[in-house]
């Protein structure tokens, strides 16, 4: 008997996160051990009259190879790469591990070596959203790793996860709907606004906004979510900022990361564990070291640091940045191979002033 937590997950992914149409080619990614959810999403596109093609994953692959490929394996690029990327009309990406900290052996320079050679994949699945000719959405499936990331047990993991994608209500479409048209009101007032300030515990930091777009995220390419994101212009951010949380990710976890920019780039940098692989990854290209993402977290159902980047970018009373890589449809020119999202929260003392309007008070939006 199908789950009827997973019945009304897939419902939402296929009928509203990327409303998938009858003809449709949708790839379907995720490790195995998303099974029950996997199925569900497959069951739902067959039933909307689309071609599921289902790529089951192990997560413990990537390792093996990043461990003892050569380069020219670690720069390879299979078919199914390209054909999630560059072909399938709809891409439906399920996170799930069983052990988050599976690369954290892995020479960071190899890794660089694997993410170099993606970055014209990335380039091009970012230039394809951007123009409708495919539409992507990623969500993830509770693991007892998330779970222990989150110091949580696993059944009250599940709760969370399920309640940060509004599958909780009776009716989740219409709870990401409210969030969404909240967003746009947030939107409208910052459209055609130039100056933005950031200030707090050891943040002071300004950045332009001018002629760039904003983009509601409601639940759509990212599931959940709850964000306001754009891209700076590119050469306008100056000033410190230290980010609240650690980035967790490739298998690290890289604490008390703190920048300072000149005229957008990334000119001084530092982290109390893994600042290594921080500087590794700043100097991995050119773009690296200018944001490419600047996002207000407006999902107030989320309310706590999990360590995983797609619930806690989105928190209510946080803002985000991320170096590297920028979305084209926000108007940024930023290229790179990483797009690495830092989280500063605001909820206590901090400010956000834009074309010196009180626009975020600790945390809580006052326009």
């Amino acid at each position: 008997m199908a789950d009827p937590r997973m019945v009304k997950w897939a419902k939402a992914l296929t009928g509203y996160s990327v409303e998938i149409q009858a003809g449709q080619v949708v790839a379907i990614v995720g490790d195995t051990i998303a099974e029950p959810l996997l199925h569900e999403i497959y069951r739902e596109v067959v039933e909307r009259g689309a071609h599921p093609v289902l790529l089951p994953s192990q997560r413990s692959a990537p390792a093996t190879l990043l461990k003892l490929g050569s380069d020219v394996q670690l720069a390879y690029i299979s078919p199914i790469e390209r054909f999630v990327r560059e072909e399938a009309d709809v891409a439906i990406q399920v996170m799930a591990e069983t052990n988050t900290r599976s690369l954290a052996g892995v020479d960071p320079a190899r890794q660089a070596v694997y993410q170099k050679a993606r970055r014209g994949l990335v380039e091009t699945m970012m230039q394809r959203a951007a123009t409708g000719a495919m539409d992507w959405t990623l969500t993830l499936y509770p693991t007892d790793a998330f779970a222990q990331d989150a110091d949580m047990d696993t059944s009250d993991y599940t709760e969370f996860v399920l309640g940060a994608c509004k599958l909780d209500r009776d009716d989740p479409v219409q709870a990401w709907l409210e969030l969404k048209a909240e967003q746009q009101r947030l939107i409208d007032w910052l459209d055609g606004r130039s100056q933005v300030r950031l200030t707090g515990p050891d943040i002071d930091l300004t950045l332009s906004i001018e002629g760039r777009s904003w983009i509601n995220s409601d639940g759509k390419r990212n599931f959940p979510s709850g964000e306001i994101f754009t891209g700076p212009v590119e050469d306008s951010v100056n000033g410190t900022i230290r980010f609240s949380f650690p980035v967790v990710t490739a298998g690290r976890e890289i604490d008390d990361i703190r920048l300072r920019f000149e005229h957008g780039k990334v000119v001084e940098a530092s982290a109390s564990k893994n600042e290594d692989y921080l500087l590794q990854q700043l100097d991995c290209d050119e773009g690296a070291r200018y944001l490419g993402e600047f996002a207000f977290g407006t999902n107030f159902d989320i309310t706590r640091f999990t360590k995983n980047i797609l619930f806690d970018e989105k928190i209510g009373g946080t803002v985000h940045m991320a170096v590297g890589a920028g979305y084209p449809e926000t108007g940024s020119t930023n290229t790179s191979s990483i797009h690495w999202d830092m989280i500063a929260d605001l909820r206590d003392g901090g400010q956000v002033d834009v074309d010196g309007e009180p626009f975020m008070r600790d945390g809580t939006f006052v326009v």
